[in-house]
């Protein structure tokens, strides 16, 4: 019998992927979307067979009966506390009422449990539902997975092709950095989401490359050699964060402020993944570092 998994933040970049990830093994998928939902992306979604169900997302009760039947609820929405905290309390509870047995939250990025509250405020919103899903008696499971891949072509102080430079902070030259595609981490959720035995936290990494390698991979694919230097200590990254979080009040009604930015990249060089549970589906295949730079570098 065909698993129904139900997706929150489907219309979103990952949602989309983990959606046809689940379709293409067979899944019957159901998209939940808000009445204002854009039809296009909407329609994206309904094109490879999923359905979609416009609910009202402030109704536990709607948001029960969209999840009723499901197999695994997946959510990857994005946002601050109305979203990652309150929304997903709201989905959760749902799931619960409806009898739904599993609960991917909409964790996605690095693996926060060792990593000091206040150094991230993203992962402080994540860490504040995860100690209410925990005290929920569905079965959950955590993808963390690193940085997305994509912030590589980005410019920025890791990797800045425009500067032709790579940077790094405190003595970490040689440190792994964990990266994972978008299509890979939607391929593996789509598995964890159909797997009922799948564990509570499962870290990956398409690839793992530290700033010394990642010289080393430019060099081979240019032929050109970038200045590789270390930006500054942690500790003084850390101070320079906090003071730029306490000039800039507003940020904390962005998703991605400056100084939310730079507590990402704090986190790069602080905290890895040591443990991958990369081999765990049989059936993927993992992106590698040059493959990914070979897509943006000339």
């Amino acid at each position: 019998m065909q698993k129904k998994i139900v997706v929150f933040g489907a219309t979103g970049n990952l949602g989309r992927r983990i959606t046809r990830e689940l379709l293409q093994r067979g899944a019957t998928v159901q998209a939940i979307v808000r009445p204002s939902a854009d039809p296009e992306k909407t329609k994206a979604l309904q094109q490879p067979g999923a359905t979609v169900k416009e609910v009202d997302t402030d109704s536990v009760e709607a948001l029960a009966q969209a999840s009723a039947g499901a197999h695994c609820v997946v959510s990857a929405v994005a946002g601050l506390g109305d979203v990652i905290i309150d929304l997903q309390k709201r989905i959760l509870d749902a799931a619960v009422q409806a009898g739904v047995p599993r609960f991917i939250p909409s964790d996605f990025c690095t693996d926060y449990t060792d990593l000091v509250p206040g150094e991230n405020r993203n992962f402080d919103l994540r860490r504040e539902f995860r100690s209410y899903l925990d005290s929920t008696p569905i079965q959950a499971s955590s993808i963390f997975n690193g940085a997305f891949a994509d912030i590589l072509q980005y410019n920025t102080p890791i990797l800045n092709l425009k500067e032709k430079s790579i940077g790094y902070w405190g003595d970490k030259a040689d440190w792994k950095l964990d990266f994972t595609t978008m299509d890979d981490t939607a391929a593996f959720t789509a598995e964890v989401a159909l797997d009922a035995e799948a564990p509570r936290n499962l870290p990956i990494a398409s690839f793992q490359v530290s700033p010394n390698e990642l010289w080393q991979e430019v060099k081979e694919l240019t032929n050109q050699e970038f200045r590789i230097h270390q930006l500054a200590s942690l500790e003084d990254f850390a101070q320079f964060i906090k003071k730029q979080r306490a000039d800039y009040p507003a940020g904390e009604q962005e998703l991605y402020a400056k100084w939310q930015q730079g507590q990402y990249m704090y986190s790069m060089f602080t905290t890895q993944h040591t443990q991958l549970a990369n081999d765990r589906y049989k059936n993927l295949t993992w992106t590698t570092s040059l493959d990914f730079i070979k897509s943006f570098v000339q």
